[in-house]
């Protein structure tokens, strides 16, 4: 598992006082570190795959315009090998579109989540299940997505308060 993910990607620097303060919610943090690799790099990945997950999750950092968090996830798509180098191009970046029905239908959920939540419908989700999308994907998509938007705004938050602290 890694460690300190948000820490790091915030730029919280060791022995700052934002850093002091965040000792005290260190389970916090260790739970976050432990979602991260829950739905990034679970054991079971279904039928979103490792290199899936990652390019989704660039996809949506540069969508909250997080470069740190894009450059994250785009090196674990860097590891995911060819898998990763492919999706790189169709999935990761935002102004692309895979020709996969299923993957594009994955991508354009994953885009409605990030960037319009409240327009999010029934009818979105019964679109995911026309593209052939499994409900445990549904579910595992819904994860994803609810994790990195998580992510950014914790880390969002954390950046504001450097100044202040």
């Amino acid at each position: 598992m890694q460690t300190d993910i948000i820490e790091r990607i915030a730029g919280i620097a060791a022995g700052s006082p934002l850093a002091e303060a965040l000792k005290a919610r260190a389970e916090i943090m260790k739970l976050s570190d432990a979602s991260h690799d829950a739905v990034l790099r679970p054991k079971a990945p279904g039928g979103l795959s490792h290199a899936v997950r990652a390019a989704l999750a660039a996809r949506m950092a540069v969508w909250l315009g997080d470069d740190a968090l894009a450059g994250h996830y785009r090196t674990l798509l860097v590891e995911a090998g060819r898998a990763g180098s492919d999706l790189a191009a169709t999935v990761a970046t935002p102004e692309a579109a895979p020709r996969d029905r299923r993957l594009a239908a994955i991508v354009r959920h994953a885009d409605l989540l990030t960037r319009e939540p409240r327009a999010a419908t029934r009818d979105d989700i019964q679109a995911l299940r026309a593209a052939g999308v499994e409900e445990s994907d549904i579910v595992r998509l819904s994860e994803l997505t609810a994790f990195v938007n998580y992510q950014a705004r914790v880390i969002a938050g954390f950046r504001s308060l450097q100044g202040v602290l």
